[in-house]
């Protein structure tokens, strides 16, 4: 966020509760106190209970010395939601066996933690400009998508543009990039895309 020079956030939208993916709550503060207001989170029924034991000071109606996240929380379930007028549409998916959530906004859609895409979902991921896609690694998971089977899932979306997240240190970014379709690439630090 400091290299992107992000100084405002309108909204944080969780995809499950494992605490790679919501330890990161904390720094929220300095934009709390940046821009002197609380920041919407938006996240499952089970994500925000797990949210709400690990942050139970976020909570908390206990004064504290020093800042504290100040958030508005949101319970979203399987039906689109607004934040700042860009509707957000959910994309169920599974992480092994766990219920997560993917994310469509317009024409891109984040999908990562991904073992399984239930054929439902792939109703919500059609025509798409960019889909981000987790691909963890080359050997078998049970929680995710290697990146053969990462390449089967975006060939059969066929969006314009694929980029892989989430990958695990096994992979050379180099190595991996000859290897791919024309139209897929992973994903790296410092990567922005721009949505109309």
């Amino acid at each position: 966020m400091l290299r992107a020079g992000i100084r405002r956030l309108d909204g944080v939208i969780y995809t499950h509760y494992h605490v790679d993916h919501i330890l990161g709550m904390d720094d929220l503060r300095s934009l709390n106190i940046i821009n002197k207001k609380s920041i919407p989170i938006f996240a499952s029924q089970d994500t925000l209970q797990i949210i709400k034991r690990v942050f139970a000071y976020a909570f908390s109606d206990q004064a504290y010395v020093s800042e504290v996240p100040r958030i508005l929380p949101n319970v979203i379930d399987s039906d689109p939601f607004e934040i700042k007028g860009i509707k957000i549409i959910p994309v169920p998916l599974l992480h092994g066996k766990l219920p997560v959530n993917g994310y469509r906004i317009g024409q891109f859609a984040y999908c990562t933690d991904v073992s399984e895409i239930p054929d439902n979902s792939y109703g919500l991921l059609e025509d798409l400009d960019i889909l981000v896609i987790g691909a963890l690694r080359y050997e078998s998971h049970p929680t995710h998508f290697t990146v053969a089977e990462a390449v089967q899932e975006a060939q059969k979306i066929s969006a314009k543009q694929t980029y892989f997240t989430h990958l695990s240190h096994r992979i050379s970014h180099a190595d991996a990039e000859k290897s791919l379709p024309q139209n897929v690439h992973l994903a790296y630090d410092g990567l922005q895309i721009t949505l109309d």
